[in-house]
């Protein structure tokens, strides 16, 4: 039992430890890197000057990748900036804005279906913005000029709508460029339901020698997410380089001190992704392709990730097709998972950060998902999921408890061995191994459960915090956002008193539900006798519940229906092992007199 109950404390000094570091270091210091953020923006706009173009491509088709020349700074607001250019609108279920006929740019999106806070009145999500405001974020498709092609779609390119008048889910539009050799770009935008935009560009040779040029795409983004980024979740370049390559990440702050460039390769995909959103280029899957991350510093600082595709001839009086896609949306899970099967795109699924135990959270999210078109409330799938995980580990349960148990009722020999060998720690440790297989008790069977239960654990951490259908999902009366904390605190009465208290004293109810079933649960055991690990056995659920009470709701919820259905569980295990059930007991014990002691 002292074996069992020293391996518990180990495991909850490690999540202490983990807890604690996010609490008392990265807390301060995320909190540090928005406010020196947010600084850092707003000295930008004070000091920024306007200007309506982006950097042009630079390089020839076997030079440097696009992207690469300097651009000045900008500050436009943003209707001001739309309002400058000749434009294709764009309206879908999922996506409203308008293509920038400028450079076919795309520089203007908002998410309808998301806002920026659980109010339905406030705004819809903008994704991208002009190249001319300060918080400028785009992507495009062009070409870099090879032998005999003269000038060719970029930046600025001015593109003349042939086809359509708006871009929706059942109508195409088709833009069109004539250079000056008799080159013709055809340009034909679709888009589905969704946030995949299909590009097929059609090139016309009317003139009289062979032309070649080089697809190439970028996505370019002036500054980092407003919210400062966290260990367990990868905000900033992400792609796979190539469809033989697993995943590249790479931070902002990685890309700040060196850019990276891939290898040539064929197959994959690249872009930035932010916690709930993202935008990724897939070039044509057919064609080779350098890739590269990037941190421009000359005239508007900027990020960027772009590719550049080998050279595509084109014979006099000839067509040559080439199709790309670009993604630009919200992470939905079953909407990224059908793009991978349906375009066959490498790896697309990982653009969702599930995170070291991929192959246990995003299973545990499908289960969660299911439940959730069951009965429509994430919380409560929250709760069936729970149910389900119990009883998948219920066997490995069974043998703890038992184990508990049976550690339990050999007590009174292990005091008969401690009292018979005294200090000769040695000699009763053999006696104790002795006991322990002649009454066929394995000391670290309890061990395992905790073990492979502390993956779970984190694994559906990560489900709540990083997966977009747990945003701004309510559960039942204050909890409106499962990724967010408990908005309540003890400190205001739960809202009776019209004043907020300090962050670090904030604790909602549901974190001190949670705190209360840990501590019951601990109180199915008697308290250690050794006088510190009896301080850090009373102490545990009260710091427990304070480290919780910043975590999202949707955990914290978890963590106090999981710790109800422990203590379930083992009452039944352990009365079917003829164990006394502690728990009545060791509270009435809390609470007795102690007797004094005489000298």
């Amino acid at each position: 039992m002292q074996n069992n109950r020293n391996y518990f404390i180990a495991i909850a000094l490690s999540v202490l430890i983990v807890l604690g570091w996010q609490y008392f270091i990265m807390g301060p210091r995320i909190e540090a890197q928005r406010v020196a953020e947010e600084a850092r923006l707003a000295q930008q706009a004070q000091t920024t000057q306007a200007q309506t173009d982006a950097a042009a491509p630079a390089g020839s088709v076997s030079g440097t990748l696009p992207g690469s020349s300097a651009q000045a700074t900008a500050e436009t607001n943003r209707e001001e900036a739309i309002s400058k250019s000749a434009r294709v609108a764009i309206d879908t279920p999922a996506l409203v804005g308008s293509i920038n006929l400028s450079g076919a740019r795309f520089d203007d999106l908002k998410l309808k279906e998301y806002r920026e806070t659980v109010d339905p009145t406030s705004p819809i999500i903008t994704l991208f913005n002009p190249a001319d405001t300060k918080d400028g974020y785009f992507t495009e498709l062009g070409y870099i000029a090879g032998e005999n092609a003269g000038a060719v779609p970029g930046p600025s390119t001015p593109w003349t709508l042939a086809e359509g008048d708006k871009l929706t889910q059942a109508t195409p539009v088709t833009l069109s460029f004539t250079n000056e050799t008799g080159l013709t770009f055809l340009r034909k935008i679709s888009v589905d339901e969704h946030y995949m935009f299909t590009v097929e560009d059609t090139i016309r040779n009317a003139g009289t020698a062979a032309a070649s040029v080089a697809p190439y795409g970028r996505i370019t983004r002036y500054n980092k997410p407003t919210t400062a980024s966290v260990y367990v979740l990868h905000e900033g370049f992400l792609g796979v380089l190539g469809a033989e390559n697993g995943l590249t990440e790479e931070s902002y702050g990685d890309i700040e001190e060196e850019s990276l460039a891939g290898a040539k390769a064929t197959g994959g995909w690249l872009g930035i992704t932010d916690k709930y959103w993202a935008t990724a280029l897939i070039p044509q899957q057919t064609l080779g392709f350098e890739s590269r991350f990037s941190h421009f510093t000359d005239g508007q600082p900027r990020y960027q990730a772009d590719f550049k595709n080998d050279a595509v001839s084109v014979a006099p009086g000839q067509d040559a097709t080439v199709k790309q896609l670009v993604f630009a949306g919200a992470k939905e899970v079953p909407v990224v998972d059908n793009y991978e099967a349906a375009y066959s795109i490498p790896k697309f699924d990982l653009m969702i950060d599930w995170g070291w135990f991929y192959f246990i959270t995003k299973p545990m999210f499908t289960m969660m998902d299911y439940f959730y078109r069951l009965v429509g409330n994430f919380g409560v799938a929250i709760l069936l999921t729970t149910i389900v995980v119990k009883a998948l580990f219920f066997p490995l349960a069974s043998k703890q408890y038992a184990s508990m148990a049976n550690m339990k009722r050999m007590q009174p020999k292990m005091e008969e061995l401690k009292a018979k060998h005294g200090d000769d720690k040695m000699a009763l440790q053999q006696a104790m191994m002795q006991l322990y297989k002649e009454e066929k008790i394995n000391p670290v069977a309890g061990c395992w459960p905790v073990l492979l239960q502390i993956p779970v654990f984190f694994a559906l951490y990560k489900v709540i915090y990083v997966t977009i259908e747990m945003r701004h999902a309510p559960f039942f009366g204050w909890i409106q956002d499962l990724s967010a904390p408990d908005p309540t605190t003890f400190i205001n009465l739960f809202g009776l008193l019209p004043f907020e208290g300090p962050t670090f004293l904030h604790l909602g109810v549901w974190p001190i539900i949670m705190g209360i079933t840990m501590w019951l649960q601990m109180r199915m055991n008697p308290t250690p006798p050794d006088p510190t690990q009896a301080m850090l056995f009373n102490w545990m659920p009260l710091i427990f519940t304070f480290m919780l009470g910043t975590f999202p709701a949707g955990l914290v919820i978890y963590w106090a229906w999981n710790n109800t259905l422990s203590i379930a569980q083992q009452s039944i295990i352990m009365k079917r092992q003829g164990a006394k059930i502690e728990l009545f007991d060791n509270i009435k014990g809390m609470f007795r007199r102690k007797p004094t002691q005489t000298k």
